[in-house]
Formats: structure tokens, C-alpha cells, sequence
């Protein structure tokens, strides 16, 4: 009898070993994976919390120019469908004459002017083209390092790559927490403070929610 009591004791702690090899596996890899992206938006979150305090002054750089013949032929050409990519010969023009790229993006085409916007992180341009005239005008706005963060923190502008990256962040960002939680469990017997540390956590930010925001 004290044979099989001492066998399923072992084949306890050995389900518990290999239980809290699992989680103390998973927990260190998704931090490494979460490690930049949390510390981008504990950053971002103070920033954001304090925005009217940290402001900058925007650059803003305006440029004109005109366009060759050959090009307003081009555009002389182009059907006045209401959204559409701009021609590779206007967009290769545009790049050499205003150091900027325009491809893959849809300009708004109407039968008098060519309109491009082009959004960023902490940035925002736009070009205009005179489609009578061929007169170009490109304007672009840089409001700082600290909004160009603040926006990535937002995805606000961003492309799908970047959309990608939150989700797989946040993934890991979740299974850090929880194996941190139930590693909390495992050895909350050794730390008497944990479940009070814990229950701060979850009770603090309601009893804010409860008092300050209606």
C-alpha cells in the first residue's frame, strides 16, 4: 500500500514539474516577445495622459512646382474616375522632384485637379496637381518624435504590417499575463502578500472608475 501511495505521490510531482516548466517557458517567451511593445506603450501611455503638456510645434515645409508637358499629357489622358492609383511616370516625377513616395496609395481624380493625401504617424501631407495648368503643390506637416510614437500606440495612419504586430503584441502580451497569474497561484503559498497585491489590481482601477468617471 505505502508502494502505490509513494508512486502516485511521484507521479504527482512530476505532472507539477513538468506543469510549472510549461509555464515558466511560456511566460519568459512572451515577455521577450511583448518586452519592446509594452515598454512602447507604458512610454506612449504617459505621453498620451499628458499631451496638452508635452506639445510641439509642427514643421511645415510647402513646395510648388510644374509639371513637364509630357506629364500633363499624361493626366490629360487619365478618365476622371473618382479615386485611383496615380500613373508610375507621374509617381517616379513626383519622388525625384519632392523626395516622396506615392505608391500604393489612391489619389482623388476629378476633372479639374489631382488630389493625394498622404497620412503618416506624426506626420500628415498632401499633393495637389492642377490638371489645367500643371501646377503641383505639396505641403507636409511634421509634429514630432513624441506624436509619431503616440500615433504608432494608436495605429492611428499606420499600415496593415504594423496592425499585424499589435495583434501578435497583444497575444503575447495575454499569455504573459495569465502564466504570470497562475505562477502567482503556484507560489502564492510562500508569499503571503500576493493575493492582496493581486486584489489591489483588479479593485483599484473600479473603485477610480466608480468615484471619478460617470
Amino acid at each position: 500500500m505505502s508502494d502505490s501511495v509513494t508512486s502516485a505521490g511521484k507521479r504527482k510531482r512530476r505532472r507539477r514539474s513538468i506543469w510549472l516548466r510549461f509555464l515558466i517557458h511560456s511566460h519568459w517567451m512572451s515577455s521577450a516577445i511583448s518586452l519592446v511593445g509594452m515598454v512602447l506603450f507604458a512610454v506612449t501611455g504617459i505621453t498620451l495622459n499628458h499631451a496638452g503638456q508635452i506639445e510641439a510645434e509642427p514643421a511645415i515645409e510647402n513646395h510648388t512646382a510644374a509639371l513637364p508637358l509630357r506629364l500633363q499629357k499624361v493626366l490629360g489622358d487619365q478618365s476622371h474616375e473618382e479615386t485611383a492609383p496615380l500613373p508610375a511616370e507621374l509617381s517616379a516625377w513626383l519622388k525625384h522632384r519632392f523626395t516622396v513616395s506615392t505608391s500604393g496609395r489612391d489619389a482623388e481624380w476629378s476633372e479639374d485637379e489631382v488630389y493625394l493625401s498622404m497620412q503618416g504617424p506624426g506626420t500628415d501631407a498632401w499633393i495637389a496637381i492642377d490638371r489645367t495648368s500643371g501646377d503641383v503643390e505639396y505641403e507636409s506637416t511634421s509634429r514630432g518624435w513624441v506624436a509619431y510614437f503616440n500615433d504608432l500606440h494608436k495605429a492611428r495612419h499606420t499600415p496593415t504590417a504594423w496592425i499585424w504586430f499589435l495583434d501578435v503584441f497583444a497575444v503575447a502580451t495575454l499569455v504573459f499575463c495569465l502564466t504570470g497569474l497562475l505562477l502567482l497561484y503556484e507560489r502564492a503559498d510562500k508569499r503571503r502578500s500576493t493575493w492582496p497585491l493581486v486584489g489591489l489590481g483588479l479593485i483599484a482601477p473600479w473603485i477610480l472608475i466608480l468615484i471619478y468617471i460617470h
